[in-house]
């Protein structure tokens, strides 16, 4: 069900049941009574609910504020809602309420400041209470505790080491600083997290709370095991491959005050943390931090709010930031401290192009023979390609058809192994065709290339190596991903390929060269932010050699090795690039120079959803001559995922509030036919 049709259904079935009151309504949020219940109780919904509905409390399993609760809900009978407040009164009439059917909790979840973050996220975000809600607190009914085993795969420094004259002096400023926002920036290997730990320690020694986020579940383990040798039983973790009811564990540890030292992905952000002394955002530029679904929040900004809130340290690190925090830097905005040696003892790689257009193979001949070198030496190697699959897309030579998904305006991804065609964006699967489906050809073929093919290369280049591979193919069994790292850390897998799970946080002693065996992966999607991906990516994964040895090497293949992108990035010149991107955001009006709101309508009725994003540009007109901009209407570069059609609205301005403004406007009012879905996303990192 659409976001619409939700919000018209709720509201006329709701008078069956609990009475709506505004968001303005009477009764401040106040804390929860350890004395006798209140008799009436307001209560929030995880759906596309506005108003928040009164009930009465049950006597014989009564509720306070914090609880999660059964209630009837128009025709659901049985709907979990969140206890936001607790009256003596009630604004409405007696006979028009019903009880609550039993609380879920055996005692709160969460207090008057959780539903206060909620608040403001529902307002940043434009999402109701409920679903702000829904999206902070564990979903589980009982607690179990967490498999502590699942994510121990990496050894990083299981105590404090001893730090670098710069770190030490980054720790210092930090400290000194007090409640303030910090970029920690250094290339891969100068210890940024030994520093982060550092600050935890010393903030855990004063009695006050952690949150540190990572951003993969791979860099999570890594972290984990560290932390947990340094803070025992004190560490919580929170991430997806958790089951609800071991988050729940978690987060009740949590708000006991039994872990101070969180650790997780981007959902721990809303852990209720007791006197919350640091927030540590680690790999800051990792788009993985925004969340794709409603509420679509960032975790940074999310951080933000809580450390001034709460009056924490905010500590962000990256060897490749954002290109808003680099320019937040820039215009001091915010605090820099920079670290430039390797503590282990390593180099920073050497780096060469290798122009593609002359070679025949995947592998060209100049990285086959550094890998065949680096075995030699009984030291390992990693490849990196940023495409799962055999094959990038399915092409008849006659008359150039390509397969695409039936659902989505993507071409489909051969893999071999399965023998199939697959949309990565949807699921969808199908049988590879022998013959063209369009003019009947039989000389048809496959371009591009996946991992899946690049590791049947290796595997006929070195037929006696150990080679693993790390996409979201390989690791589909439960603890698979554990297993390649850990073997690949004990030296006995020779070579690692992989997707986007090798380019950030991993740490590998034996690893000396590092090939990326398409470096123009991303180039050419049509969003502003594809050449900072790129350029992160490069810079990301070279950095996984010579971490403890002064002869890594790097080797970046490529089609275009004068792309002024790959260039900066091979010669890791920083400045120029961060100056050339700014430079041409600052010209396109794009971040960090305008906020954006990206409007989406999509349905799988192809007419209501084009006639949907016009009925929202036509009130858009009404914002001429404001101080926000519209761009559109347009068809998503993405045009169709999952058989739903989608176009887009692009609003933006310099001022925050200018554009809420503006979005509140559009949305506000807005009656869309039942088989159309608005989403709105504020800040978007990525606008396909």
């Amino acid at each position: 069900m659409n976001e619409q049709t939700a919000r018209r259904r709720a509201q006329k079935t709701v008078t069956a049941t609990g009475r709506p009151d505004s968001p303005g309504g009477p009764g401040a949020l106040g804390n929860s009574s350890a004395a006798s219940p209140k008799p009436y109780l307001r209560l929030a919904f995880s759906l596309p609910l506005e108003a928040r509905y009164w009930y009465k409390n049950n006597p014989d399993s009564p509720a306070w504020l914090g609880y999660r609760v059964e209630a009837s809900l128009g025709r659901r009978k049985k709907t979990t809602g969140f206890v936001i407040e607790e009256a003596d009164s009630c604004p409405l009439e007696e006979g028009l309420l019903k009880p609550i059917t039993r609380k879920v909790d055996k005692e709160p979840l969460f207090d008057a400041s959780t539903v206060a973050l909620a608040q403001w996220l529902s307002s940043m975000y434009f999402c109701s209470l409920g679903e702000a809600l829904g999206a902070m607190l564990p979903s589980g009914r009982r607690e179990s505790p967490q498999a502590l085993g699942e994510l121990e795969d990496f050894v990083i420094g299981d105590k404090a080491l001893a730090l670098t004259d710069e770190q030490t002096k980054a720790l210092k400023n930090i400290l000194a600083s007090g409640p303030a926002t910090t970029y920690l920036y250094g290339p891969t290997g100068t210890g940024k997290t030994e520093v982060f730990l550092q600050l935890a320690e010393a903030q855990l020694a004063q009695g006050r709370s952690v949150i540190y986020l990572v951003p993969e579940i791979a860099l999570t383990g890594q972290v984990v095991r560290s932390a947990r040798k340094r803070f025992g039983d004190n560490c919580a973790v929170i991430h997806s491959r958790l089951s609800p009811s071991q988050k729940l564990g978690e987060w009740r540890r949590i708000l006991k005050g039994e872990a101070t030292m969180i650790i997780g992905a981007r959902s721990a952000i809303f852990a209720p943390a007791r006197n919350l002394g640091l927030i540590v955002i680690d790999e800051e530029h990792e788009g993985s931090y925004k969340s794709g679904n409603n509420p679509r929040y960032h975790a940074r900004q999310v951080a933000m709010h809580r450390a001034i809130k709460e009056k924490a340290i905010l500590i962000l690190g990256s060897a490749t930031p954002s290109v808003e925090a680099w320019h937040s830097c820039e215009t001091r905005g915010m605090k820099k401290e920079s670290l430039k040696q390797r503590p282990a003892g390593g180099a920073f790689p050497s780096i060469e192009v290798v122009d593609m257009r002359s070679e025949k193979a995947t592998i060209s001949s100049r990285l086959a023979e550094a890998l065949k070198a680096t075995k030699a030496e009984g030291r390992q190697s990693i490849l990196f390609l940023n495409r799962r699959g055999f094959s990038h897309f399915f092409v008849c030579n006659t008359c150039g058809a390509e397969l695409s998904c039936k659902n989505c305006s993507v071409s489909l991804t051969y893999h071999k192994e399965q023998n199939q065609l697959v949309c990565h964006y949807c699921g969808y699967r199908a049988s590879p065709p022998t013959a063209c489906p369009e003019c009947g050809s039989l000389d048809v073929g496959w371009k591009g290339f996946g991992t899946e093919r690049v590791a049947e290369e290796v595997a006929n280049l070195f037929p006696d190596w150990t080679i693993g591979r790390l996409d979201a193919d390989s690791v589909t069994k439960k603890g698979s991903l554990e297993s390649i790292l850990e073997d690949f850390r004990k030296g006995k897998i020779d070579l690692l390929l992989g997707t986007q799970m090798v380019a950030n946080g991993l740490n590998f002693p034996g690893v000396k060269t590092v090939g990326l065996v398409l470096a123009d992966a991303g180039l050419n999607l049509p969003d502003f932010r594809a050449a900072e991906r790129v350029f992160s990516l490069i810079v990301q994964v070279a950095g996984r050699a010579g971490r403890y040895d002064p002869d890594g090497r790097v080797y970046i293949q490529t089609f275009r090795p004068n792309n002024p992108v790959i260039r900066l990035a091979s010669e890791m010149d920083m400045e120029s690039f961060y100056a050339r991107e700014l430079m041409l955001r600052q010209a396109q009006g794009f971040p960090p120079f305008a906020r954006i709101a990206r409007l989406v309508v999509r349905s799988k009725d192809k007419v209501a959803c084009i006639n949907s994003i016009r009925q929202l540009a036509r009130k858009g007109t009404q914002l001429r001559g404001s101080a926000v901009e519209l761009l559109g209407p347009s068809e998503c570069p993405l045009g169709m995922i999952a058989g739903s059609y989608r176009w887009q609205l692009l609003l933006r301005s310099s001022s925050l509030n200018n554009l809420h403004q503006a979005v509140r406007f559009l949305a506000d009012g807005l009656k869309l036919p039942a088989p159309v879905y608005l989403e709105i996303d504020i800040d978007p990192v990525q606008l396909l």
